[in-house]
């Protein structure tokens, strides 16, 4: 097991790993929109902040070995079902024509005001 870590993506505010490798997976943990070079900074819209969580789950793949196009499963939490649409719009353009398995848990609250959160497992090295 290899415990995940890059300053490419937010710090763990608690106690857990970025990421996680094992097995020839990579557990990404659930990650907010919050900008590694800029943490304090308040949340940005739906759009910003669905963008930069993702840049944040690529930075972390990055750091496996791993990459967006090798992603398998995603769920996406989101604190209002009425922002779904913004929210696939930019997942869409992010993820390009990889389609990985996907759940989108509707949630009352997320950390820190920000309105997604996305955790993802993916394959290590070449799928």
């Amino acid at each position: 097991m290899k415990l995940v870590s890059t300053p490419n993506a937010p710090t763990p505010a608690g106690h857990y790993s970025q990421a996680v490798v094992h097995g020839g997976l990579v557990f990404v943990a659930g990650q907010l929109g919050i900008n590694p070079k800029d943490p304090k900074a308040p949340p940005g819209s739906i759009e910003a902040q669905t963008e930069q969580t993702l840049r944040n789950l690529e930075a972390i793949l990055i750091a496996a070995g791993s990459g967006l196009d090798q992603v398998l499963s995603v769920t996406v939490y989101v604190s209002d079902i009425e922002l779904w649409g913004a929210v696939n719009q930019v997942y869409v353009r992010m993820m390009g024509s990889h389609k990985p398995a996907r759940a989108v848990v509707p949630v009352k609250d997320l950390h820190y005001g920000y309105q997604v959160e996305i955790q993802a497992t993916a394959a290590v090295g070449s799928g």
